[in-house]
């Protein structure tokens, strides 16, 4: 692949940096602290284009390529990366599978609005005994005429209180990956309760939530896909959703190492600037060498999805690269700031927190090691 950016990349790239600079940064301890982010930044973020990445523009989109989508999400990862996963999950988790998996019906019903951020979604698919092992989901839909019932529930579910719409995963079928179908869900359903969970590490400024469905009716024409296809569709969509985690990771890595650069040049410690000392710079090298090899995975993967080429290693070894890069970037971030690092006055706590869940979902580093090895040996290790 070329690594050089188009100009139309150059041009998105500033525009988001300009962007979340003047209207997120200002603002991302303040709503760390209140554990919300203003969601007055939701048009903002539709207006500049963010939720209609990738989306064609005859279903209200912007159209472009995955390297823009990846541009899009490291700066929204440098900027904030509660803000990120809002954009992340409801355009990315949610909005493309309805574009890959919907029918025409569904595309306009769902994505123009989806596309602006006038409609914001949720991917509702872990469940509170199935992380890791989604294919044994318990929640179930049974079909009653010519809709659906579900009962059952989910948790870590991001804009889960604030969504329009929630993609749910539900068995319709009998046990394991192949009894599970996906659906569309109105969230003012009858039956469809959320609830806030707070106390949050990181990502505090996002809405994370559990989810209830008591006796909900869906039609039946809210199935995305066939029955028995939602965990196919699901793991479709989570190979693309550890890309854009990736691209979120390089952007804490590069934010890390910029705060670092400018905090090392301007503190002195001896009558010396802190970025004279050896050990600092090695710090700062560290981080340097994460942010470039973390991005080459994350542009390796969005071109093979740009080309229709199989991606799923290839996203699994970005998501696992990146995201304990991202770790261990801010854990380094901290150690050169010192005890100024240790409060939020400096962005590199809320790195930290931030980064440390990046490890844990849309696949632990724990799976993205066996998928990984599986792809080069064959051998399924979870059997």
């Amino acid at each position: 692949m070329d690594f050089a950016l188009t100009p139309e990349q150059h041009s998105f790239q500033q525009l988001a940096r300009d962007f979340l600079d003047k209207e997120v940064i200002p603002h991302r301890a303040a709503w760390d602290r209140a554990e919300s982010v203003d969601t007055a930044i939701i048009p903002k973020l539709g207006e500049i284009g963010f939720f209609g990445m990738t989306i064609p523009e005859q279903y209200g989109g912007l159209g472009g390529d995955y390297i823009t989508y990846c541009l899009g999400m490291e700066e929204l990862g440098r900027a904030d990366s509660a803000v990120r996963g809002i954009v992340s999950v409801s355009m990315g988790l949610v909005g493309k599978v309805v574009l890959s998996h919907g029918t025409e019906e569904q595309k306009h019903q769902w994505l123009p609005g989806i596309a602006t951020g006038a409609v914001l979604a949720c991917f509702g698919l872990t469940e509170p005994d199935n992380g890791s092992d989604p294919g044994h989901l318990k929640t179930r839909a049974v079909r009653d005429g010519s809709d659906y019932i579900v009962n059952g529930s989910k948790i870590f579910i991001t804009n889960g209180t604030w969504a329009d719409l929630c993609l749910v995963f539900a068995r319709t079928g009998g046990p394991g990956p192949k009894g599970i179908s996906a659906f569309l869900v109105p969230t003012d359903t009858p039956g469809f309760e959320s609830r806030e969970i707070h106390g949050k590490l990181g990502l505090r400024g996002q809405a994370t939530a559990e989810l209830y469905f008591t006796d909900m009716r869906i039609p039946a024409h809210c199935m995305l896909g066939a029955e028995g296809q939602g965990f196919s569709i699901a793991m479709h969509s989570l190979d693309k959703g550890r890309v854009s985690v990736g691209a979120g990771c390089v952007g804490i890595i590069q934010g890390c190492l910029e705060s670092s650069i400018d905090y090392a040049t301007h503190r002195k410690q001896f009558d010396r600037p802190l970025a004279s000392f050896q050990l600092i710079q090695e710090l700062i090298a560290d981080m340097s060498v994460d942010a470039d090899a973390g991005r080459m995975l994350v542009w390796r993967a969005a071109d093979l999805i740009e080309r229709g080429k199989p991606f799923g290693t290839a996203a699994s070894k970005a998501k696992y690269f990146c995201s304990e890069a991202a770790v261990r970037a801010a854990n380094n971030a901290i150690q050169l700031f010192g005890g100024a690092g240790y409060v939020d006055e400096y962005p590199v706590s809320k790195y930290m927190r931030d980064a440390r869940v990046m490890t844990l979902y849309e696949g632990t580093s724990q799976i993205q090691k066996l998928l990984i090895g599986r792809s080069e040996t064959g051998i399924n290790a979870f059997a």
